[in-house]
């Protein structure tokens, strides 16, 4: 079995269709399966406490591992995508998101005179140019997150 985190169902699992982000559960109740999100905070999304088991072990070669959605320091420039609309600059703080579909976003938090704002849009990118974002360990208040599996 994968480890708990997000994935991209690249078959139709069960009844959630290939191309669906989901949080893969390894030992939820009745036992293994896949939660589709119900909406999103902050860029971060929110899961359904319902989720499909798999209908064997084997439907597990249908997840695709994602990168953790959070914050990512660029550790080389990069443009979006092949025509070039935005650059991501080395150094830059950046926050990874994915919509319904797992498409990855960038959003570009900016200082203001409250603090950190997080946008609440972003510029999809593709996967090949995630490789450029370094991890960052933010602390995460559990409380707060109840709706977000683990």
């Amino acid at each position: 079995m994968p480890l708990c985190g997000l994935y991209r169902t690249t078959a139709q699992v069960g009844p959630v269709p290939a191309g669906r982000l989901v949080y893969f559960h390894n030992h939820g109740n009745p036992g293994a399966g896949i939660y589709l999100p119900t909406g999103w905070k902050k860029n971060r999304a929110t899961f359904s406490e319902q989720g499909v088991t798999l209908p064997s072990p084997d439907a597990a070669k249908h997840l695709r591992p994602l990168l953790a959605e959070g914050f990512y320091r660029v550790g080389e420039p990069f443009t979006c995508c092949e025509k070039n609309c935005r650059t991501f600059e080395a150094d830059m703080l950046v926050q990874l998101g994915y919509d319904g579909e797992a498409r990855p976003i960038l959003f570009v938090p900016q200082w203001s005179d409250q603090g950190l704002d997080i946008p609440e849009r972003g510029q999809l990118v593709d996967d090949v140019r995630l490789a450029k974002l370094e991890f960052l360990v933010v602390p995460e208040n559990r409380a707060s997150r109840a709706s977000h599996l683990h």
